[in-house]
């Protein structure tokens, strides 16, 4: 009897955990934001002309949710605008004045992902 119980428990966290697992790959899980609705992240236009671009690789982005997240971390930085690329797990920052890398770091880290290097 008391196998019994054991193996209906485990089946039934097993049960939960592919549910949980499918909601994530779908970006429907809260850590992905909850919602595969989510519109992209808009375009920053820079009120400047680009003066340089620096490109920042990235660990820790699973869906567009995660991209969209950097993104606006990013474009919070004065003059500073983002492009990230989930499949290659990096982001694209065009400035039109000079910024910090260090700024760029901390902001996506602050947003939740680790970055690897900054090539500028």
């Amino acid at each position: 009897m008391a196998n019994a119980i054991i193996i209906v428990v485990l089946l039934a966290i097993a049960i939960f955990a592919v549910r949980g697992t499918m909601k994530h790959m779908k970006g429907e899980s809260p850590c992905c934001g909850g919602g595969s609705g989510d519109l992209p992240p808009e375009d920053k236009k820079l009120e400047n002309p680009v003066i340089g671009k620096m490109t920042v690789h990235i660990k820790g982005m699973t869906c567009q949710h995660c991209v969209k997240r950097v993104t606006e971390a990013i474009n919070k930085i004065d003059g500073a605008s983002a492009k990230v690329n989930l499949k290659h797990g990096e982001a694209i920052v065009s400035y039109d004045r000079k910024i910090d890398s260090s700024e760029v770091k901390a902001r996506i880290e602050r947003a939740g992902y680790e970055v690897t290097s900054v090539e500028e």
